[in-house]
């Protein structure tokens, strides 16, 4: 796939993912959902494994790279996330995870040598601009009380996994290692290092068979996952971490445009401009340097 597709790919599936997230808040603990989204995803990529007659073999260090790649990207950032929504607004913590445009290109200079190019962070900091005035009606209303300092912290812990993430991501493709069978192994490690916090919180194990859930944990597990972790960390080898990471930025756009067609959601003149002001800093990044 072209490197555009792919990042359309990655940009509209995972601001997707942030509506179907919603149904799997309720009666099963948000880490036991998580287990069961990569579990369910990790089995998909060895059952293709298999069937395209992928190797799935790697030697113990290579596991560990793995198992890392799957703590920081497949389980911890997505709990920290979660328990920061229940002190946050999902805008807050929209604009917090964006951080991890900026934070990619800091680890992937300091711990992969990469070079840092102005115009990517000129881009990332014109598109976070744009997320403000998006998300200005819940940040304006911001106010550092001890649930919200909590949920804040939270939320750049949840950013600096999934940066680190990234970057584990990145250094594993630099040594050959591929992304299907990395994300097969990554994600059953993930689930396993979800369900073990399941249990030592001693959390009831549980599942929802409703509709709602049933079909967004299909949905997460398969195109929020499989499909979209595929793309990105494609990507992110392709075009590196930093450029790779304004998907995070870009991202919660498309899960306002869903919001406007399913939820009612209003914009008005600052909503839009910021709007603007993302795709802006999407050129930017994402433009061929000559």
């Amino acid at each position: 796939m072209s490197n555009t597709l792919l990042y359309l790919i990655t940009v509209v599936i995972w601001g997707s993912t942030w509506l179907a997230i919603t149904f799997q808040l309720g009666t099963v603990d948000p880490a036991l959902s998580i287990a069961y989204r990569f579990s369910l995803a990790a089995l998909v990529l060895v059952l293709y494994s298999r069937w395209r007659k992928l190797s799935l073999r790697f030697s113990a260090r290579e596991h560990l790279f793995i198992a890392l790649q799957g703590l920081l990207l497949f389980s911890t950032n997505y709990i920290l996330i979660y328990l920061a929504e229940q002190y946050l607004t999902s805008g807050m913590v929209a604009i917090i995870f964006s951080m991890v445009v900026f934070l990619n290109v800091f680890f992937g200079a300091v711990l992969l040598g990469d070079s840092i190019q102005p115009h990517v962070l000129v881009g990332a900091a014109v598109g976070v601009l744009g997320l403000v005035l998006i998300f200005w009606p819940e940040l304006s209303g911001f106010s550092l009380d001890n649930e919200r300092a909590l949920g804040l912290l939270l939320a750049v812990a949840g950013a600096l996994s999934a940066s680190l993430g990234n970057i584990t991501s990145a250094r594993n493709q630099r040594h050959g290692l591929p992304v299907i069978q990395v994300n097969a192994i990554g994600m059953a490690y993930g689930a396993l290092f979800m369900a073990l916090l399941v249990l030592l919180r001693g959390a009831p194990l549980r599942f929802e068979l409703t509709p709602e859930y049933v079909v967004s944990l299909l949905y997460l597990a398969i195109f929020g996952s499989v499909v979209a972790f595929g793309s990105y960390l494609t990507l992110l080898g392709r075009i590196g971490p930093g450029r790779a990471g304004y998907a995070t930025v870009l991202f919660p756009v498309i899960a306002l445009i869903l919001s406007t067609l399913f939820e009612g959601l209003h914009w008005d003149l600052v909503g839009a401009i910021g709007a603007l002001l993302v795709v802006a800093g999407n050129v930017l990044i994402l433009r061929r340097r000559g």
